[in-house]
């Protein structure tokens, strides 16, 4: 009988933890994922023209990831310097768990190479110096200068 107590508290932790979890998972799948669209550009006779189709580079991290802390300066400054060249967009999947999914993430940080076509050319997983990502766009055939 004094087994009791202790069993009703240890059935109603685990009752309130799986409840968390499901409120969590129903929250997560409930979230809208926004789809970057490019502005439509006008060309010089005033039609709307196709947007340019550009190489982009995806990095699926978290804000509060250390090496994606350690990507965002290098992100950022090839944002700046590629303008017009290359789409550099973030995506953190702690806040966005769909593109986690929608990529197959394993690993945090993960930088997709995507072609004009939005084809996968290259994955990687991890911190990515500048450098390297520079070279690995020539060497899938991407000048950017």
């Amino acid at each position: 009988m004094k087994k009791m107590p202790k069993i009703i508290a240890v059935l109603l932790l685990a009752s309130s933890v799986v409840a968390v979890i499901m409120l969590k998972n129903k929250e997560n799948k409930s979230q809208a994922v926004a789809i970057e669209t490019p502005p439509a550009v006008i060309s010089e006779s005033n039609q709307p023209a196709q947007p340019q189709k550009l190489p982009k580079l995806i990095e699926l991290g978290a804000d509060k990831c250390i090496p994606c802390k350690m990507m965002k300066p290098i992100l950022d400054e090839l944002t700046a310097e590629y303008k017009g060249k290359l789409d550099v967009m973030f995506h953190d999947v702690w806040k966005e768990p769909a593109y986690a999914e929608k990529y197959n993430i394993e690993i945090i940080p993960t930088q997709i190479f995507l072609g004009p076509d939005d084809k996968e050319l290259f994955r990687h997983q991890g911190f990515f110096a500048k450098e390297e990502i520079l070279t690995k766009w020539k060497e899938l055939g991407f000048e950017l200068k």
